[in-house]
């Protein structure tokens, strides 16, 4: 039966193979049910589904699995959509405290549609395409990094076997001098330990190639589209792109508060009785701009004659913790960095502007 007078929350709960989808109402009673395959068919096969037996009244809640996840965010997003990404630790715990037990598909995408309707703010999912390049770029640069680390790891190893006497200065294998140091002295030995040490130096500097290839590209985008946060002090050229790719959009944000929070860097207040007005981090949140914030403020709180050295000196003053001068730090530049992610998004002159008329 058609419930269009009514906002209807569709809760997706994603797998490689299958989404399931469960619809509620505005007070979180069950009103439809259906799983689909996780391609595009089934994507639309879901949204003539909802629209069908729910109107245009639609919200889809997706419980934020990064890469099952994408795919249909971006079908719908396509398709006109209102979609929000519910964090896996909210479904989880409204999960925990429902009346149903036991843990399915139907279950947990309830679970997800429900959380929604408990915290109404969440923010929405928005198509970004530069947040999105520079998260793609970011995240393939990581890769490769975390693979050259283990290569380098593993070559450490075998020249220790060979003679630690040769062993390379530490954290110095990414520098060309030193790898066709090594290189030259690996050529003159026999053996298949020297043999696999020579493959995996080769390795690591066809990695270390490509590494700079990315970081070539990272720094054009950020050049080009985040030049104001750039400019922020102890913001470097990959700080810059992380937190441009995780913000996936800054106007999905209404305001400085919510990014904060996204980010897990709000206080949360943890008091009773004679502690009142103590507080904490909150350990949920997105941890990678958590992490590139967190840069930020330790660079920030180092350099002299900053305004972040200064607020970050004037919290110790006040009777602070090196941590807690350091969070409230934190708080500050997340107020700052939505402010100028902001600023560059509204000077940012993207290809998908309509002409005015």
């Amino acid at each position: 039966m058609k419930e269009a007078t009514t906002m209807v929350v569709v809760g997706a709960d994603v797998h490689k193979h299958t989404h399931t989808f469960v619809a509620v109402n505005e007070v979180g009673k069950q009103v439809g049910q259906l799983t689909v395959a996780a391609t595009g068919k089934g994507h639309a096969k879901a949204l003539g589904w909802a629209r069908g037996q729910f109107g245009d009244e639609l919200t889809w809640a997706i419980e934020d699995c990064r890469h099952l996840s994408a795919r249909l965010e971006r079908d719908l997003l396509s398709a006109g959509q209102q979609v929000v990404r519910v964090p896996p630790k909210m479904m989880a715990e409204q999960r925990r405290v429902a009346r149903t037990r036991g843990k399915s598909d139907p279950i947990d995408a309830l679970a997800v549609a429900r959380a929604y309707l408990r915290e109404p703010s969440l923010p929405v999912a928005s198509h970004d395409e530069v947040s999105r390049e520079a998260k793609l770029l970011v995240d393939r640069r990581e890769t490769l990094v975390g693979t050259r680390t283990r290569t380098i790891n593993s070559l450490l190893w075998r020249v220790h076997e060979l003679d630690p006497d040769h062993a390379p200065k530490p954290r110095s294998l990414d520098l060309a001098r030193h790898q066709q140091a090594l290189r030259a002295w690996l050529i003159t030995l026999d053996g298949v330990v020297a043999e696999m040490a020579l493959d995996e130096l080769d390795d690591i500097i066809a990695l270390t190639a490509r590494i700079k290839e990315f970081d070539k590209r990272l720094r054009a985008l950020v050049r080009r589209e985040v030049p104001t946060l750039l400019g922020l002090p102890g913001c470097g050229e990959l700080s810059a792109a992380k937190l441009l790719g995780e913000s996936a959009g800054i106007t999905r944000f209404t305001t400085e508060a919510q990014f904060a929070r996204h980010a897990g860097i709000a206080p949360i207040p943890v008091w009773s009785g004679n502690t009142a007005g103590r507080v904490r981090m909150t350990r949920a949140g997105n941890r990678q701009i958590n992490c590139a914030i967190h840069r930020v403020a330790i660079t920030q709180a180092r350099m002299p004659d900053t305004l972040g050295n200064a607020y970050y000196e004037k919290k110790l003053a006040e009777g602070k913790s090196k941590t807690e001068a350091l969070r409230c730090l934190k708080r500050r530049l997340a107020r700052v960095i939505f402010n100028l992610l902001t600023t560059d998004h509204n000077n940012r002159q993207t290809p998908a502007l309509p002409a005015a008329a």
